[in-house]
């Protein structure tokens, strides 16, 4: 269970946001059949039919359920909150690099030597505590909605979990616990991770904050200290990259020991960890970056070079690989993009403000964490360390610099950016497999006091009917219908996009639904035992927009086995998309789908183009149907 002490719902204007609103079960039941009714075998649609107007019948089970939730949602800041951070993460049993934490890679670095990385690593430091400060103070600026009905303002909590979240590893279910005490309490060491060992930097000496010259000599100090083999450890760190079941064995077996208890709680209650990596030898090209970021490279390189329930983890390579890894159960993506914009700025910012030697103390050296290890436990690492291996060599990712268009030309086109890139995908998908499936776009529900996200299901029957006239062998489609298709199909994502933001779609409603029969003892509605209830949540396409302001991108690995992850990051003139699969499974291939994402990109401009000039012709031709579409941001 995630345990918190709670804040309320207030942005920082001291405004109180309205709660997560409960949409009616009868409009929950309708949308989930108008989703799921193309993607499943007519057959199979019709036994789903009958099964969702029985669950959804006056007196039915779905009203004592949909009552049930009223309840909750009256004596609730958020309804759903628990249950979706459970069943999202939580109760996730896979590892936590690929599977389900994301990376935010920084721009390459071009450092000269050692000292000019730990003076880029040092100001990292510097800027998150500066960050840290403003988080404290509550003074961060409140975020306003943009996109789609823009200007509202946002719930902040996500941005208070940024440094005091750990997430403990359970047997069947992990732990998310969230620090909200007094400032006095607050961590004041972050963890440093040098070729695999661990150590202690208090940030704060005679309760004054390290200046940038002091973090700087520390991790000198750190980076000396780790090159002494009498006293390397173990790489504990690696069983961190495990599962987390066989992670919350390991850590039972670490726990008997009182030395190991120590540095597991200096661990647990550390601000952040800093990964300062060793050179990988590959050449650093985007794809290369992606990967070091999500994995370490595996045992072999940084694998074991980091902690994963830590929520923070700031990557350094001193041969300029940089980034951020996150846990993704305490925020979203966004306050990753807000947190890594922040420091880059303060990075290349004014310039180095290196301390005069006159005013510069000596603190205390940092501390090595100590790990007493037994034949067990090394056993555990090796069997860690291969299944880490095993995640490596199976993640199959590719970039695509798309920089024909960006945002701009479809902004000229009057269309949402983001609605017309999932209907590129959409293509790209049916292209790839001559079907379409279950997607997942996350949508943002902070408008809500603590909400996190719903989902946009982008595989929409509209979708489909635009796909199956541009991949038409037969020629049967002309221009115009072609383009009728396509503002269908960008109209119907950017209503459901509507839909989830304003917390009026499916995916929460059902889980809530689910998760109180469950509480109520009541045997599962056949509703959720259903094979299309299954099909629908297995997001094979599992996509999510990550704008930046600042020259960098994010990426993530597939939610399941037989998928992809597609994250992209429209900018004016271009877009970049993260595309990853794994390589275990021969049905999907990363290359594959950026090429045909390519070509869908291509192919949806020259459409536009054509009709718009078909458009601004003299209509002899009998072509002259105006431009039809009317929609988007």
């Amino acid at each position: 269970m995630p345990i918190m002490e709670k804040e309320t719902g207030r942005t920082t204007v001291g405004q109180v946001l309205p709660k997560v609103p409960l949409p009616p079960l009868k409009q929950t039941l309708d949308t989930y059949l108008k989703c799921v009714q193309h993607l499943v075998k007519e057959e199979q649609f019709k036994k789903t039919k009958a099964i969702a107007e029985k669950f959804g019948a006056p007196g039915g089970v779905g009203e004592v359920l949909q009552k049930k939730l009223l309840e909750r949602r009256d004596k609730t800041t958020n309804w759903v909150y628990d249950y979706w951070l459970e069943d999202m993460y939580l109760n996730n049993r896979l590892a936590l690099p690929v599977n389900s934490s994301p990376v935010m890679v920084f721009p390459k670095q071009t450092f000269r030597d050692q000292k000019d990385a730990l003076r880029f690593a040092a100001r990292l430091v510097r800027g998150v505590l500066d960050y840290k400060a403003l988080i404290d103070a509550r003074a961060l600026p409140v975020d306003f909605a943009r996109g789609q009905l823009a200007g509202t303002p946002l719930c902040m909590e996500q941005y208070y979990r940024i440094f005091n979240s750990y997430r403990y590893p359970g047997l069947k279910t992990d732990t998310l616990k969230v620090q909200m005490k007094a400032a006095s309490s607050a961590p004041e060491h972050i963890i440093v991770a040098c070729k695999n060992q661990f150590f202690v930097l208090d940030v704060v000496a005679n309760s004054k904050q390290l200046n940038e010259t002091e973090i700087l000599s520390q991790l000198e100090k750190i980076m000396k200290m780790s090159e002494n083999a009498e006293e390397r450890l173990p790489p504990l760190g690696v069983l961190t990259s495990d599962g987390r079941t066989e992670w919350a064995q390991a850590r039972d077996a670490l726990t008997k020991d009182q030395t190991n208890r120590d540095s597991l709680a200096l661990m647990e209650s550390c601000m952040c960890v800093l990964c300062l990596d060793e050179p990988c030898g590959l050449e650093a090209r985007d794809t290369t970056r992606a990967v070091l970021m999500l994995h370490g490279g595996g045992r072999e390189k940084n694998g074991a070079n980091r902690w994963y329930d830590k929520s923070m983890q700031f990557v350094v390579g001193m041969d300029g690989v940089c980034g951020v890894v996150c846990d993704h159960s305490p925020f979203e993506g966004i306050v990753m993009v807000q947190l890594s914009e922040y420091l880059m700025k303060y990075i290349k910012g004014s310039p180095c403000k290196m301390a005069r030697a006159s005013s510069i103390r000596d603190p205390p050296p940092p501390k090595r964490l100590l790990w007493k290890c037994n034949p067990h436990i090394q056993g555990l690492l090796a069997a860690s360390g291969d299944r880490l291996q095993r995640l490596v060599d199976n993640l199959d990712m590719d970039l695509l610099n798309f920089n024909v268009y960006g945002k701009d030309l479809i902004k000229k086109l009057k269309m949402s950016p983001d609605a017309f890139i999932q209907v590129a995908l959409q293509l790209a998908f049916y292209k790839c497999n001559k079907r379409l499936v279950s997607t997942y776009e996350s949508a943002s529900i902070r408008r809500f006091q603590d909400g996190r996200v719903d989902n946009i299901r982008s595989a929409t029957p509209e979708a489909l009917a635009f796909v199956m006239s541009m991949t038409d062998k037969k020629a049967t489609f002309t221009d115009s219908e072609k383009m009728k298709r396509l503002t269908d199909a960008i109209n119907a994502q950017t209503n459901y996009t509507i839909a989830a933001i304003t917390g009026m779609v499916i995916d929460n409603h059902l889980l809530g639904l689910l998760r109180i029969a469950k509480e109520l003892n009541m045997e599962k509605p056949e509703i959720f035992s259903d094979e299309t209830y299954s099909t629908s949540n297995q997001f094979i396409l599992s996509t999510s927009q990550v704008t930046t302001t600042v020259e960098m991108f994010c990426c993530y690995g597939p939610v399941v086995p037989n998928g992809y992850g597609a994250c992209y990051n429209p900018q004016s003139d271009h877009i970049i998309f993260c595309v990853s699969s794994f390589w275990e499974n021969t049905g999907t291939s990363s290359a594959i789908f950026v090429k045909a994402l390519n070509e869908s990109l291509l192919e949806i401009r020259d459409l536009c183009n054509r009709s718009s000039a078909a458009a601004t012709r003299p209509a002899v031709s009998g072509q002259g149907a105006g431009l039809p579409y009317k929609s988007g941001k």
